[in-house]
């Protein structure tokens, strides 16, 4: 009886054992770069149920569904685009806000590695139900919002001007409602020169708990960017479109000087956030290059990705974190700005890194060698060897996009026409 009971405890830890080592997926010879966790080298990454389960040197695959080959490419989080405009629709006098302008999120993230996207401002609290219902909700893409101070969101034209519209305590609640969607508050388009925006936007992110995020619009004079850091925004608020350069708004670097404001550095010391937001005439590279030279970097690379940005010089994430390692940032820099410090920024700390445990949202690039080029809305052009290109795009555990065929074996779409 007791040598019975023996083997029947040893069949059940060698059960045990057995089921421990199957993985869904097992990500091979990939080189790993997770911010969060330091790690900057080859490593297996084994995932099971959604999650990563595993990070380590040669992990077996032979217990694996399928098997990913990612020897030569670079393996990192899913990327986190935080500012696009996403708010689809078809009504033209709606702009970005149910309008054509905005694009659908699943077209455009999972062939560049992102899995998440932050809508800036698209929807107002007016409207914020119908974004949930007509885009979070059906979308793929993990898609989270910036929740526009203004109730009618970015509508255009005379809406975005409304400052009775301009609500802190609506804001407020409707973040708190939906705090499982909304990561901030926006700022953005207003041209008056009074601080009613973003002083209403501060109270619905202190009554929320969240941060805000500035897009001065055009301004003459320019609203002062000293008084905004110094005397209206908190540590964790996040000013965007840090390199644009343009006669209405205040730039970061000093145009004469070609130095960073002494301010700005303070203000990214006390902690600001400073988000590229690269649109399509908010970056440009008069701004950019000194910048990054004296050794100040964007903490969080973005798109701002509409129906216009993405067929200009913008084009998509990674063709600008190719662009900002093409003037000086490192691969691993803008890997970390495009991960875990925005995860960071939106307070959404379960995105952005590869800890085992996390949800496995991972990214497989490949770095090409080659000529390119890449410029700005102003034609300035900087020449460059290398550029990002994704090669698999993992959501959830489940892989979303594979562009060589590189998982064995490949699962065949279930769904389409």
């Amino acid at each position: 009886m007791r040598r019975t009971c023996i083997l029947f405890f040893l069949l059940i830890n060698l059960c045990q054992a057995s089921t421990a080592q199957s993985y869904t997926l097992v990500i091979k010879g990939g080189h790993v770069i997770d911010a969060k966790n330091n790690i900057d080298e080859v490593m297996d990454i084994a995932v099971s149920n959604g999650k990563i389960v595993r990070v380590a040197k040669n992990i077996d695959e032979s217990k694996a569904t399928q098997v990913i080959n990612a020897k030569g490419l670079y393996v990192t989080p899913g990327l986190i685009d935080a500012h696009v405009h996403v708010f689809y629709g078809s009504d033209p006098d709606r702009t970005y806000s149910n309008g054509p302008l905005a694009v659908i999120p699943d077209v455009f993230t999972f062939r560049t590695g992102v899995t998440t996207v932050v809508d800036a401002g698209s929807a107002g609290w007016r409207n914020f139900s119908q974004f949930k219902k007509q885009v979070i909700d059906l979308s793929q893409t993990r898609v989270l919002a910036f929740l526009n101070i203004v109730g009618e969101g970015m509508r255009g034209g005379a809406y975005e001007q409304e400052t009775k519209d301009m609500d802190g305590k609506l804001a407020g609640m409707t973040a708190k409602r939906y705090r499982d969607h909304i990561a901030g508050i926006k700022v953005a388009h207003f041209i008056g020169n009074e601080w009613t925006p973003v002083d209403e936007a501060v109270k619905a992110g202190n009554l929320a708990n969240i941060p805000v995020m500035i897009d001065f619009g055009s301004s003459v004079p320019p609203l002062s960017i000293e008084e905004l850091f110094t005397k209206h925004l908190r540590p964790g608020d996040i000013f965007t479109h840090c390199f644009g350069q343009l006669r209405d708004r205040e730039p970061v670097v000093d145009v004469n000087t070609k130095k960073v404001k002494p301010f700005v550095v303070e203000a990214q010391k006390k902690g600001i956030a400073f988000d590229l937001g690269y649109g399509s005439i908010s970056f440009s590279f008069s701004q950019a290059i000194p910048a990054v030279k004296s050794g100040f970097y964007p903490n969080s690379i973005s798109t701002d990705i509409h129906a216009n940005s993405m067929n200009a010089s913008m084009k998509d994430m990674l063709n600008v974190m190719s662009k900002m390692m093409s003037i000086g940032m490192s691969l691993q820099n803008v890997i970390q700005a495009a991960t875990w410090n925005p995860a960071r920024e939106i307070k959404h700390e379960e995105l952005g890194h590869l800890s085992e445990g996390a949800i496995a949202d991972i990214a497989i690039f490949g770095l090409r060698n080659g000529k390119f080029g890449f410029f700005d809305y102003t034609g300035y052009k900087v020449e460059a060897s290398q550029k990002l290109e994704c090669e698999m795009t993992i959501k959830g555990g489940k892989i979303v996009y594979d562009l060589d065929g590189l998982a064995t074996p490949i699962v065949p779409a279930k769904t389409g026409g």
